[in-house]
């Protein structure tokens, strides 16, 4: 199992508690989506998934077969190039090209060989289907564009997990159709994809395990989603005003 908490509490760096009694876990291959309102923990609980928020107060606190309850920082930088991180707002470094930002990884990540680097990059371009824009800008590229260089970025060490903070949150429809595919085809590779997402359509169009956070709880709602998906394609109008009337101000 690559994450497995069982009654973890998450605090803000404050001390603040966001998270009680999370019980969470993904394995390889899987796609989760983390959904809730603004402010209910969603972003709270992946930083502590990528170790930037600790986690000291769990009966399971496993991530990569590491335990937070103690984890010691200087471990953190092997662990996380073990994953993918995608931000909404991009990331990509203005003053270098699209090649150029990857190979940055590369060589921070300790790839020695340019040979090597220009074949990966080559590989991940092609992966995300923007390999004639390699010499281009980040200020030359649309969201859409932006984002799918994210994307090849996070999975140019093959990670075993993507984490994914909202990643189509500012793309129109159909981009943000586009990258969930996108994501969704790279766990046929094993790697599991976790995102956070207000984008609700886009669990229909491209399903998963769904988890919500609500009132400092998360708690798994694949079959309560599931179910309100299936009544809206009509199989039972009376059925989806039930379900939908109990979990639609969350969702």
């Amino acid at each position: 199992m690559l994450i497995d908490y069982k009654k973890a509490n998450i605090y803000q760096k404050d001390g603040i508690l966001v998270l009680q009694d999370v019980d969470f876990h993904v394995d390889e291959g899987e796609f989760i989506y983390i959904i809730g309102r603004v402010g209910a923990g969603k972003s709270t609980l992946l930083k502590s998934l990528y170790f930037e928020l600790d986690v000291s107060e769990a009966e399971n606190a496993f991530v990569l077969n590491h335990d937070l309850r103690g984890l010691k920082r200087k471990y953190v930088p092997a662990l996380r190039r073990q994953m993918g991180i995608i931000f909404q707002d991009f990331q990509l470094l203005s003053d270098r090209t699209v090649h150029d930002n990857l190979a940055f990884v590369l060589k921070a990540t300790g790839w020695k060989k340019k040979a090597d680097i220009e074949e990966r990059i080559a590989d991940v371009l092609e992966d995300v289907e923007m390999e004639a824009y390699a010499g281009r800008y980040p200020h030359e590229l649309s969201g859409g564009e932006q984002q799918r260089i994210a994307i090849a970025r996070a999975i140019l060490n093959k990670p075993k997990i993507i984490i994914a903070d909202e990643p189509t949150g500012n793309l129109d429809p159909e981009t943000a159709s586009n990258i969930l595919q996108l994501l969704r085809k790279i766990t046929d590779t094993g790697t599991a994809v976790v995102m956070t997402t207000h984008n609700i359509p886009l669990l229909s169009q491209y399903p998963g395990i769904v988890y919500r956070c609500i009132d400092q709880r998360l708690e798994e709602i694949t079959d309560d989603y599931n179910k309100i998906a299936l009544c809206q394609e009509g199989d039972d109008a009376e059925e989806v005003r039930r379900v939908d009337y109990s979990t639609r101000e969350d969702l």
